[in-house]
C-alpha cells in the first residue's frame, strides 16, 4: 500500500469548480472530485503556515499553547511514527518556511527530502545590486528584504519548467516512477502556491486577460488587511486565478501518472491546503489580519481511497484535515496513533459519511479563538484589548525567522509539564499578537445556512450558549494554558 498527500498553501475553495465556480479553469480539480470524495465541511486549525504543519504532524491543536515554530522534542511527527513502523516517508516542496528558524525541525523527521528554491522571499539567489523594479507597484516594488529577493528570484525563472511549483511536481512524479513497484511509502508533494505572491507565466495570465489587463504596471502581491490599498484589486484576482491554474495543471500530472501506472489500485490520494485566502472579500485580503471568515477557514479538501473506492461523492461531515490526515493515513498503514493524537482517522467518513467530531475548534496565536459545528461559527474574542494574559510554552524558542530574543527569554520561567510533553517542562514567556483588525476584538456568531458570506453576525443567547459549552469543552480536551480562558472571560 502506498500514499500520496498534494498540499496546496492558501487555496481558496470559491476559486475551483467542484465548490461552485465557473470563473476559474481548473478542469483537473473537477476530474479529481469525479475520481475521489470531495469533503464540503472542511475547516483548519492552527494558523498558519507551520502552525498548520505542527498539526498535521501531531493531530492535535497548538495555537492555544504558542505561536508560529518548530516541532519540539515531546511532538508526536507523523512521518516518525510511519518510519518506526516500517513505512519509507518522502517529502518534496518549494514551501521555503522548512528552511527558516520557525520551521527547521520538520523536514528532517522524513526519511529523506527535496527541497526546490525562489519562492516569495526565499533567500535564494545573491545578488549584491539592487534589482530592478521597473514597471510595478505595491509590494512588487516593495523596499523590504522579501520583495527585493522576489525580485531577484524571478530573474532566475524565466519559464515554467523554472518555477520551483513546476519542480516540486517533477521531483514528485519521479519519486513515485523510481517507486512504483514498491510497497509501504508516503510521499508529500507540498507547493507553496497559489500562495501570495501570485507569480505565473504569460499563457496563464492570458486565460485572465480581461482581469490582469494589458499595460497596467506589475501588482500580483497584495497587502494584508481590512481596507488596505491594493491597487487593481481585479488584477489582483486575475494573478491569483491564473496561478490556479497553472496549479491545476501540476495536480493533472499528478492525476495522469496514476493513470498511467494503474495506482488506483493500492494508493490513497490526498489533496487539501492549510487554509485559503481572501480576495478582497469583507473589504479584506489575505489572511491572519482579520477574523478567519469561510474564505480562510472552510477549505477544499478530497481523497481517494483505495479500499472503498468511492468516487464522485460527496460527504457533509464536519473534518479538519491538519488534524485528520495523520490518523488516516496511521490507520491506513496499519499504525496505532499515539495517546496525544486527538485527530481522528477519516475512513468510515470516507466511506459512509460516518461522523468524527461535533464540533472542531480553530485559530491564530493571541487573537479570536473559534469554533464551528459545521453550520455555526462562533468567533470568541479577548474579554478586552489588553488581551491578557498571553503566553507562549515551548522549550525551542524560535519565532518565524528569528531565535527568540535575549529580552524575551530573560522573561522565561520554567513551568511544570502539560499533558503532551511527555512529562517535560517547558519555557513561558510573554506572548503577543500582530493581529489588530478591529473586528478581531469583537465576539461573533454566524449561521452559515442563512449567512453563507458572513454579512449579518446573529444575536441568539441559546446558540451561544451551545457553542461556548463546546469551545469549553475542545479547550479542555486541548489541555488548553489556563489563562486562555482568562483572556477569553470563560469559566475555566
Amino acid at each position: 500500500m502506498k500514499a500520496v498527500m498534494v498540499m496546496f498553501d492558501s487555496l481558496n475553495r470559491h476559486l475551483l469548480p467542484p465548490y461552485g465556480c465557473d470563473c476559474v479553469q481548473a478542469p483537473n480539480f473537477q476530474r479529481l472530485a469525479k475520481r475521489a470524495v470531495t469533503f464540503d465541511t472542511s475547516y483548519v486549525c492552527s494558523m498558519p503556515c507551520m502552525p498548520a504543519r505542527r498539526d498535521l504532524h501531531t493531530a492535535r491543536p497548538h495555537f492555544l499553547h504558542g505561536s508560529w515554530g518548530p516541532l519540539e522534542p515531546y511532538d508526536d511527527s507523523l512521518p516518525v511514527m510511519l518510519r518506526q513502523h516500517g513505512v519509507y516517508t518522502h517529502l518534496v516542496s518549494d514551501h521555503y518556511h522548512y528552511w527558516e528558524d520557525g520551521g527547521a525541525t520538520y523536514h528532517n523527521r522524513y526519511n529523506s527530502w527535496e527541497f526546490m528554491r525562489g519562492q516569495e522571499g526565499d533567500r535564494w539567489m545573491g545578488l549584491v545590486a539592487d534589482p530592478p523594479v521597473g514597471n510595478a507597484v505595491g509590494n512588487n516594488a516593495g523596499p523590504g528584504a522579501a520583495y527585493r529577493h522576489d525580485r531577484v528570484n524571478r530573474q532566475f525563472m524565466r519559464c515554467e519548467a523554472d518555477q520551483p511549483q513546476t519542480k516540486t511536481f517533477a521531483a514528485g512524479l519521479d519519486f513515485i516512477r523510481r517507486n512504483r513497484d514498491a510497497d509501504r511509502w508516503f510521499l508529500q508533494i507540498e507547493t507553496f502556491d497559489p500562495h501570495e505572491p501570485f507569480f505565473t507565466q504569460p499563457e496563464y495570465q492570458e486565460l485572465y486577460r480581461n482581469l490582469i489587463g494589458t499595460g497596467q504596471p506589475l501588482h500580483d502581491w497584495p497587502a494584508y488587511g481590512r481596507g488596505v490599498d491594493n491597487p487593481w484589486p481585479a488584477q489582483l484576482r486575475g494573478h491569483y486565478a491564473a496561478l490556479v491554474t497553472m496549479c491545476d495543471r501540476q495536480l493533472g500530472k499528478v492525476l495522469d501518472l496514476m493513470d498511467e501506472l494503474k495506482l488506483w489500485d493500492d494508493t490513497m490520494l490526498m489533496v487539501w491546503t492549510d487554509h485559503g485566502f481572501l480576495l478582497g472579500e469583507h473589504e479584506c485580503w489575505a489572511k491572519c489580519a482579520m477574523p478567519f471568515y469561510e474564505e480562510v477557514a472552510h477549505t477544499p479538501f478530497f481523497v481517494w481511497d483505495p479500499r472503498g473506492r468511492q468516487a464522485g461523492e460527496r460527504r457533509r461531515a464536519l473534518v479538519q484535515p491538519a488534524l485528520d490526515l495523520g490518523p488516516t493515513l496511521l490507520g491506513y498503514f496499519g499504525v496505532s496513533p499515539t495517546a496525544d493524537i486527538q485527530g481522528r482517522d477519516l475512513a468510515a467518513t470516507i466511506a459512509m459519511d460516518q461522523p468524527v467530531r461535533e464540533a472542531g475548534l480553530f485559530g491564530i496565536f493571541g487573537a479570536q479563538v473559534n469554533v464551528t459545528d459545521g453550520r455555526y461559527v462562533y468567533m470568541r474574542a479577548p474579554k478586552d484589548r489588553t488581551n491578557a494574559p498571553l503566553f507562549n510554552y515551548t522549550v525551542m524558542p524560535m519565532h518565524m525567522r528569528e531565535l527568540f530574543s535575549i529580552r524575551e527569554l530573560q522573561a522565561a520561567t520554567l513551568v511544570p509539564p502539560f499533558s503532551f510533553t511527555k512529562g517535560c517542562p517547558v519555557l513561558r514567556m510573554p506572548g503577543s499578537t500582530w493581529v489588530t483588525d478591529e473586528a478581531v476584538w469583537q465576539t461573533a456568531l454566524y449561521d452559515l445556512a442563512t449567512d453563507p458570506k458572513q454579512q449579518r453576525p446573529l444575536c441568539d443567547s441559546n446558540r451561544e450558549r451551545v457553542m461556548i459549552e463546546h469551545l469549553i469543552r475542545l479547550m479542555r480536551e486541548n489541555d488548553a494554558p489556563v489563562e486562555q480562558y482568562a483572556r477569553l472571560g470563560l469559566p475555566s
